[in-house]
């Protein structure tokens, strides 16, 4: 695969995707894209490719809003949403592509401090057919939704989504 020859030719332990870029990967799934649709191929996260079971920590103290298995073939598997408080403002990061094992015995209000391990990246079988990696994001309005959210949007949509969705490296440091 290209993420794992890349990281090794590399000497590297983990490899990145950016934020807003455009991707072709979604193409081929019909969760991303529908004829009564726009193209959704805009990526609103951050991607870390590493070894499944890597360990995954919150950058930030945070509570369990909601958790899903998101099984729709190219979507994230196991997800992960916390809220986040700083200073009177309420946001979230999400958390995709982990394991089962880290959604198995989790409970909505759940606390995590800064630093702390909320989960473990899964496998491809779990983490929709994708080389493992976590799909990380941050949120200001989660609307309506519960253990999910869209990482992806098309071109017309994408000036909602960049204003709720700013760039997750901010807090990655990347």
């Amino acid at each position: 695969m290209f993420v794992n020859n890349h990281i090794k030719k590399h000497h590297a332990l983990v490899a990145y995707g950016g934020y807003l870029e455009v991707r072709n990967i979604y193409k081929g799934s019909s969760h991303f894209n529908s004829q009564a649709e726009e193209e959704r191929n805009i990526h609103l996260g951050v991607d870390l490719w590493c070894g499944d079971e890597t360990p995954i920590l919150t950058p930030l103290d945070g509570v369990v809003h909601s958790f899903k298995n998101n099984t729709n073939y190219g979507d994230y598997g196991p997800t992960i949403i916390l809220t986040h408080n700083i200073s009177g403002v309420a946001f979230y990061t999400l958390y995709g592509h982990l394991s089962l094992a880290s959604i198995n015995k989790l409970k909505v209000g759940k606390e995590f401090k800064k630093g702390e391990q909320i989960a473990t990246l899964g496998d491809t079988s779990v983490n929709g057919d994708y080389p493992p990696h976590l799909h990380f994001q941050i949120i200001k309005d989660i609307q309506d939704y519960n253990g999910d959210y869209p990482g992806v949007c098309s071109e017309n949509d994408l000036g909602f989504y960049k204003g709720n969705c700013p760039d997750p490296s901010l807090l990655l440091k990347l």
